[in-house]
């Protein structure tokens, strides 16, 4: 019997410094999806502001949180040092930790609602220039396709 996890996961930048960009949300969108098949799971859905990100996850049950965590963050900081890549003149740094709460089906859609609001529950830190993560799901599933 195959059976997952649900977890809203949610991690800041260092210092909690708003330095996620447009550019940078759509780099972590194409990034983290492909990253998390290869841990046996998928990001249902992101919401991004400029300091910090939540995702909502499905995991299958044999995958660690902890694991699927520390490959995400510290994939998509080295990624984005390697392509010298740059936040407003920053290098992307991950603060230590994050946040994990278990999601049960019921709940799906209003956690992936929540995700979605992050811009308007934040308004400071919204990010210009991006629409979120429905555009970015929709790209990233067109590129699989075309694979």
């Amino acid at each position: 019997m195959l059976s997952h996890v649900y977890v809203h996961l949610v991690w800041t930048t260092r210092d909690r410094e708003p330095i996620l960009d447009a550019d940078t949300a759509r780099f972590l969108c194409r990034l983290l999806r492909p990253m998390a098949r290869r841990e046996k799971s998928e990001i249902l859905a992101l919401g991004i502001v400029r300091t910090h990100i939540h995702l909502l996850v499905r995991l299958h049950s044999t995958i660690a949180i902890a694991q699927l965590v520390k490959r995400l963050k510290g994939a998509s900081s080295a990624v984005a040092k390697t392509d010298g890549r740059s936040v407003s003149g920053r290098r992307l740094y991950w603060a230590k930790g994050y946040s994990a709460h278990s999601v049960g089906l019921t709940q799906l859609e209003a956690v992936e609602a929540y995700l979605k609001q992050q811009p308007r529950h934040h308004p400071l830190e919204a990010i210009t220039g991006w629409d979120g993560d429905l555009s970015e799901r929709k790209a990233s599933e067109e590129c699989d396709a075309e694979e």
